[in-house]
């Protein structure tokens, strides 16, 4: 069977499965079956498709069919242009993200801590782009540390980067000029209304904390400002409604600062904050 024509009989599965851009996704998944990069897939498809590629293509697309997520099926996701490892012990990595790696990036710093690090995107990212920088990742989930410890070693920021598993900043010690989080922020109410992709696939914990989605925001506006140096920054990802809570969240804790960033649908998605200069400190 030609390459192409796997193609068109794939995109129907996909879409009465209720794939939305089924198109799309089996386009990235046939390239994915060839071994080839995806923006070469249009000059292959006259190709015959070797057996060892009909047979995964067949595999990735059942997968799909149950919406299991393209990065999990591939095992990879791009991230501020760089390739993650990502797994069913790790959210995947999403471009709204980006834009919590673009703001750390507008000023230098040495020390960075990523509170929930899972996979690793933001604070490598971060690292990548700051050679003299190093980092710590955290996370409750031994799992995802592994997927972080292995990207890092993937992007040759091994010996900069070092993972802990904690419970937010209850193993870390040391001060930091910048922290870096994206917690599980949904509501348990929400929970009922994610995609499939998502409430089948993803780890819960990584998603919600239950109840109104705001415990983590809790626990680092109360534990982030002792592990921050005097003018350090804390960028966390929220959701769409939760500005006003986190922000008095952190306000209440001294930190000082604090605005809020929108993504590009114009919803709230980052906030901003830092921590005040020791008032005992002259100059």
């Amino acid at each position: 069977m030609k390459a192409q024509d796997a193609l068109r009989l794939a995109i129907p599965r996909l879409t009465a499965a209720g794939i939305d851009n089924a198109p799309r996704d089996a386009r990235l998944l046939l390239a994915y079956a060839m071994g080839i990069a995806a923006d070469r897939l249009t000059l292959h498809l006259p190709d015959a498709l070797t057996e060892a590629a009909a047979i995964t293509y067949a595999t990735a697309i059942t997968a799909r069919t149950n919406h299991q997520p393209v990065s999990q099926i591939t095992g990879a996701r791009q991230f501020w242009g760089r390739s993650f490892k990502v797994t069913q012990d790790t959210l995947d990595p999403r471009p709204e993200t980006e834009i919590l790696v673009a703001e750390a990036l507008t000023r230098p710093f040495l020390k960075l801590l990523d509170l929930g690090t899972g996979s690793g995107c933001i604070l490598l990212s971060c690292l990548a782009d700051i050679p003299m920088a190093s980092g710590i990742g955290s996370d409750l989930s031994a799992k995802a540390l592994d997927v972080a410890k292995e990207n890092a070693t993937t992007l040759n920021l091994a010996t900069r980067a070092k993972f802990i598993q904690s419970d937010w900043c209850a193993d870390i010690h040391g001060r930091f000029d910048l922290i870096t989080s994206n917690p599980p922020y949904i509501a348990a109410a929400e929970m009922p209304n994610l995609s499939p992709d998502v409430l089948q696939w993803e780890p819960h914990a990584a998603l919600t904390p239950g109840g109104d989605g705001l415990d983590a925001y809790r626990k680092i506006a109360t534990q982030a400002p002792a592990r921050l140096m005097a003018q350090g920054r804390l960028l966390l990802e929220i959701g769409p409604t939760q500005s006003a809570a986190v922000t008095a969240l952190l306000h209440a804790q001294g930190m000082i600062n604090i605005r809020t960033m929108q993504d590009l649908d114009g919803r709230d998605r980052v906030i901003c904050a830092e921590k005040p200069q020791d008032a005992s400190i002259c100059g």
